[in-house]
C-alpha cells in the first residue's frame, strides 16, 4: 500500500474519532455530565463519570499523537496528573467547553503531525511505561481508545 494513502486515511479516521467524541460531549445533558456510566469495583465509579471518560480520552489522544512522553505537556488548564500511577482524578470537574477546546487542540495537532509524517516516523517505535509499538499501530490504538 502506498504510505501516503495510509497517512491520509489514518489522519481522516483519527479526526473522525475526535469528532465523534466531540459530538458526545455536545450531546451530554448537564444532568448526566457527572454521572457514572458504569459500575466497576476495580476502578471505582468516579473514573466512569462522563466528563472524566471524555477528558481521559482526549488526554491520551493528545499524548499518543505526540508518540512519546518526552516533552509532552497538555494545554492549560490540563496537567500531567492523568499520568499519576496512583490513579487520582483531576482536582476539579472539567466543563464541556474546556473539553471541546481540548478536542480542537487534538484535531489541530493531528493535522500538524500528519502534514509532516513520513515513512520513517510511521515505523518509529513508541515506548511508554505501559506499552511499546510502532507509531502506525499507536495511531490505530489511539483511534480505538477514543472510540
Amino acid at each position: 500500500m502506498n504510505k501516503r494513502i495510509w497517512i491520509e486515511s489514518t489522519q481522516r479516521q483519527l479526526k473522525s474519532a475526535i469528532t465523534m467524541l466531540e459530538r458526545a460531549i455536545r450531546s451530554c445533558p448537564p444532568s448526566l455530565w457527572q454521572s457514572a456510566m458504569w459500575q466497576d469495583a476495580q476502578i471505582g465509579e468516579d473514573f466512569s463519570r462522563f466528563w472524566y471518560v471524555a477528558y481521559h480520552s482526549l488526554f491520551y489522544a493528545d499524548l499518543y499523537l505526540s508518540g512519546t512522553l518526552d516533552g509532552f505537556a497538555p494545554p492549560t488548564p490540563f496537567t500531567l496528573d492523568e499520568l499519576d500511577p496512583e490513579g487520582k482524578l483531576p482536582p476539579r470537574v472539567f466543563t464541556p467547553v474546556e473539553l471541546l477546546e481540548y478536542a480542537e487542540h487534538c484535531r489541530a495537532k493531528c493535522d500538524g503531525i500528519f502534514s509532516r509524517l513520513d515513512e520513517l516516523q510511521i515505523q518509529q517505535s513508541c515506548s511508554f511505561p505501559w506499552m511499546e509499538m510502532s507509531y502506525a499501530e499507536l495511531c490505530l490504538d489511539n483511534m480505538r481508545h477514543i472510540q
